[in-house]
C-alpha cells in the first residue's frame, strides 16, 4: 500500500518546533486529542527538531507519510538558529524533490514557511491570544466549500509575530495573511492553532502578563483571556478538511522557489 492508499488510517508527521519548552508532552497530547476527534486511527509520529544537539532523526521520511505538520514554536522564526536553518531545509528539500506531498505549517510552522516563499514577517502591535474569529477570503470559502452560512473560522491564537506580506505562489484562504494554501495544492498554512485545545491554550496564561502588560495578580484581566481560550472553535471542521485535502490525489504542478 502507497502512504496515499484510502483504505487504511492516514500517516502524519508532526514537527514540534518548541524549543526547550516545558509543555512539549502537552502539545503532543493535544494534537493527540484534536485529529483522534476526527481520525481516531490516525497514525501520529512526532519528530523535534528543535532539540540540541541534532539528532539523525529529527526530519520524517517524506516518502512515508500521508502529510507533514510543521508545528508551533517559541522563538522567532527570523533568527536563524541552527535548528531553524534544518528546518529550513528540510521543508525546501520536501517542496523540491516531493513536490505532491501534503505539508501543513501552523503558526510558527506558517510564518517560516510563508518567510521561506517570500513573505515579510512583522511584530504586531498588539498580540493575539484565545480563539479569535478570522473571516475566510472567497478562496477560503471555496476550500472548506462555504457556499452560504458562516464565512468566518474560529480558532485558538496564540502569536505576538505576523505574516505581514503574502508569499509568492500562495493564495490567502483567511484575511489578515492568517492562512494562506500554494497555487500547486501542496502546502497549506495557518496562523492560528486547529491542534490547541483549551487545556493546552490555557498553559500559556501567563503570556497575558508579558503581552500585555497586566499584573500577575490582576485576576479580573488575565480571566478575560482564559474566557477566550475556553470559546468553542472550529478545529473539528479544520481538521476533517485538512485530512480529507491530504488525500487529494489530483495532479499537482512544481511550487515555483
Amino acid at each position: 500500500m502507497t502512504p496515499s492508499s484510502p483504505d487504511r488510517p492516514p500517516r502524519i508527521a508532526i514537527l514540534l518546533n518548541s524549543f526547550r519548552s516545558p509543555f512539549i508532552a502537552d502539545i503532543r497530547a493535544s494534537y493527540i486529542r484534536s485529529i483522534g476527534a476526527v481520525s481516531p486511527d490516525a497514525a501520529l509520529s512526532f519528530f523535534y527538531p528543535a532539540e540540541e544537539p541534532a539528532d539523525a532523526d529529527a526530519f520524517p521520511d517524506p516518502d512515508a507519510f500521508d502529510l507533514i505538520v510543521v508545528g508551533g514554536g517559541n522563538r522567532d522564526p527570523r533568527a536563524g538558529h541552527p535548528w531553524m536553518l534544518r528546518v529550513h531545509r528540510f521543508i525546501l528539500d520536501v517542496a523540491r524533490r516531493h513536490p505532491r506531498k501534503k505539508i501543513c505549517g501552523i503558526c510558527w510552522g506558517h510564518q517560516t514557511i510563508c518567510m521561506l516563499f517570500g513573505a515579510e514577517l512583522v511584530d504586531m502591535d498588539t498580540p493575539e491570544l484565545g480563539v479569535t474569529e478570522t473571516k475566510l477570503t472567497p478562496a477560503g470559502r471555496r476550500f472548506f466549500v462555504r457556499e452560504s452560512g458562516n464565512g468566518s473560522l474560529l480558532l485558538q491564537q496564540h502569536h505576538r509575530r505576523a505574516v505581514g506580506t503574502p508569499p509568492r505562489g500562495f493564495s490567502e484562504l483567511l484575511v489578515g495573511n492568517q492562512a494562506f494554501l500554494s497555487h500547486n495544492n501542496a502546502i497549506l498554512t495557518f496562523q492560528g492553532h486547529p491542534e490547541k485545545d483549551t487545556h493546552c491554550a490555557k498553559l500559556r496564561l501567563r503570556d497575558a502578563t508579558r503581552w500585555f502588560g497586566i499584573d500577575a495578580d490582576d485576576k479580573a484581566s488575565l480571566a478575560h483571556f482564559e474566557r477566550a481560550m475556553e470559546r468553542k472553535d472550529d478545529s473539528v471542521e479544520i481538521w476533517t478538511r485538512v485530512l480529507e485535502w491530504a488525500r487529494e490525489r489530483h495532479p499537482t504542478p512544481e511550487i515555483h522557489l
